[in-house]
């Protein structure tokens, strides 16, 4: 799916009935690193699943049923968001309108603008949805816009869905609402342990994950970015909150994106949510039950927005009220993504690769590359390309998780083999860290007691280009799970984003150096007048460290 716009995926003959037995043996992903609490036990766990799957056997997905294609329906100036996308466009030059969403909070509050001025239907992808008060309230404005006649299709990957089965069939019982599951389980649904299970004896098939993050409503107005829909990533969690970003768009670029939704929607890997879950119950009594779960005592809204957002920026609701005064960057912006055929292992040709494109934009730099990404593994390629930019007198700059501050502490572990040969080549090299972002009176107030992470995916190329969706830096994305992304060509979204992050004059992370034996590294604090001096990672112990290597030596680094 080029960046211009989504390609159909290319038919496969995958066998939907057909499963893979193997037991991958110790091959732990990311995705349980994110477990990382319970490490201890989690290898004598796996013996036991590895036992529990082969005395088990495998059960395959059911067959498919052929359905008939639903498409997009494209922006009408009849409804309210056609006719403010429309207004944006005054000059008819072929760009798109966009707007950054930086902070959470004025990025969730979009969301529920689009959803309640929607009119003619919602389609919304994404990996996860949270079963905690954020993923529950936009349960119910997907339900609440379905009765006012909205035709609303919800897509997630089957990942996180545990024990969302009643939640989701109930959205899914309303007439105009429909979900689907990418790659689905199919055994003891609401359980973690048979899950689990699952995922270890069909292998193959499970480990591909969709990725995407997609948001378009009536056509017209489109989000895309690095936020799951959950409360972590819109600064509601009292453990660990996530700093991302998303744009919001309107003009060409949104037909791009819902032709790329589509493709998803109707392809091979994709399951009415029907087909492979069941509750017991009538779905009025289901209904009932959502109505229950996502009502404000365990669905609390978040508090009404104040003021302006850090570019200047009113709520969307109060643009949306004066659509004459709506003013939005223009810029020449396209969509792309992976093919979903992907998750079978299938590629037409290995530049439809989502990371292909992206390395290809960021090799034509002439002056300096940025790149944020919270999960960082460059590998052998792009220690190769990071080499040959260098040599071309590019400036590149890497901001990253650091270890303590990574929910994927495998994958920083991956990082860390790379850091003294890019820091050889002269790279900029950052991490961010909570105890560094508490020092910035802005971060200390949004995350409270809460841990900061770094959770978006950006790249600046040349200060002209911007890159953001999905798609981490490291092998996962680029081999195993589907991404989106947005290619955006704009001065003025780039100095938006470098005033927004502080990236000419960071604050709020660790600058990474060599130390002076040229072998080592240090850690140098940023944002006060001390910048501590660090010889060992930051925050974290000799025993975590030490536990993470071990597991690492288990670890392909092709699975993080």
């Amino acid at each position: 799916m080029g960046w211009a716009a989504g390609r159909g995926a290319r038919q496969s003959g995958y066998d939907p009935g057909r499963t893979s037995c193997a037991f991958a043996g110790p091959m732990l992903d990311k995705l349980i690193a994110s477990s990382f609490p319970a490490l201890r036990g989690l290898a004598l766990w796996l013996v036991a699943a590895g036992i529990a799957v082969v005395l088990a056997g495998c059960a395959g997905l059911p067959p498919r049923t052929p359905e008939p294609p639903t498409l997009s329906i494209a922006a009408s100036p009849s409804t309210t968001l056609g006719r403010a996308a429309a207004s944006l466009d005054t000059a008819h030059d072929g760009l798109s309108s966009i707007r950054p969403l930086v902070e959470a909070s004025f990025a969730l509050d979009a969301r529920f603008e689009l959803m309640r001025r929607a009119q003619a239907s919602l389609d919304v992808q994404t990996y996860q949805l949270g079963n905690d008060k954020t993923g529950r309230l936009l349960l119910r404005e997907l339900r609440n816009a379905a009765r006012r006649g909205v035709r609303v299709r919800l897509l997630l990957d089957d990942f996180y869905t545990t024990g969302m089965d009643r939640l989701l069939l109930a959205l899914a019982a309303e007439p105009n609402a429909e979900v689907r599951l990418f790659n689905p389980f199919v055994n003891a649904r609401d359980h973690s342990a048979t899950r689990w299970l699952e995922f270890f004896g069909d292998f193959r098939r499970l480990n591909h994950r969709m990725h995407n993050k997609l948001f378009v409503a009536d056509g017209a107005m489109a989000i895309a970015g690095g936020r799951n829909l959950a409360d972590e990533y819109f600064l509601r969690s009292e453990g660990a909150n996530f700093i991302d970003f998303e744009l919001i768009m309107a003009g060409p670029v949104v037909p791009e994106a819902a032709r790329i939704f589509d493709t998803y929607w109707n392809s091979d890997v994709v399951y009415p949510l029907q087909r492979v879950a069941s509750a017991s119950g009538t779905p009025e009594a289901l209904k009932s039950e959502f109505e229950a779960a996502t009502s404000p005592a365990h669905a609390p809204p978040p508090a009404a927005l104040q003021g302006t957002d850090v570019m200047g920026d009113p709520p969307l609701g109060v643009q949306l009220a004066d659509i004459g005064r709506m003013k939005w960057m223009r810029a020449d912006a396209h969509a792309a993504a992976d093919s979903p055929n992907k998750a079978l292992g299938v590629l037409a040709s290995p530049a439809e690769s989502l990371a292909t494109r992206f390395h290809e934009m960021t090799a034509t730099a002439r002056s300096d590359v940025v790149v944020i990404s919270p999960y960082f593994i460059p590998g052998d390629e792009g220690m190769a390309r990071i080499r040959e930019g260098r040599e071309r007198g590019v400036r590149i700059s890497v901001i990253t998780n650091s270890l303590a501050d990574s929910d994927e502490p495998l994958v920083n572990i991956n990082y860390n083999r790379y850091r003294v040969d890019m820091l050889k080549l002269g790279v900029n090299l950052y991490e961010v860290s909570t105890q560094q972002l508490k020092r910035n009176r802005q971060f200390r107030d949004l995350l409270k007691k809460a841990r900061g992470r770094l959770h978006a995916k950006l790249a600046l190329v040349d200060r002209e280009w911007v890159l953001l969706g999905s798609m981490n830096l490291d092998p996962r994305s680029a081999r195993l799970n589907t991404e989106f992304g947005v290619r955006v060509r704009s001065f003025e979204l780039t100095q938006a984003l470098l005033y927004a992050y502080q990236l000419d004059d960071i604050e709020g992370v660790y600058r990474v150096v060599l130390m002076p034996d040229g072998e080592n590294v240090q850690w140098i604090g940023t944002g006060d007048v001390d910048n501590e001096v660090l010889d060992s990672e930051p925050d974290s112990s000799m025993l975590t460290r030490l536990q993470l290597l071990l597991f690492s030596w288990f670890v392909p680094t092709d699975q993080l």
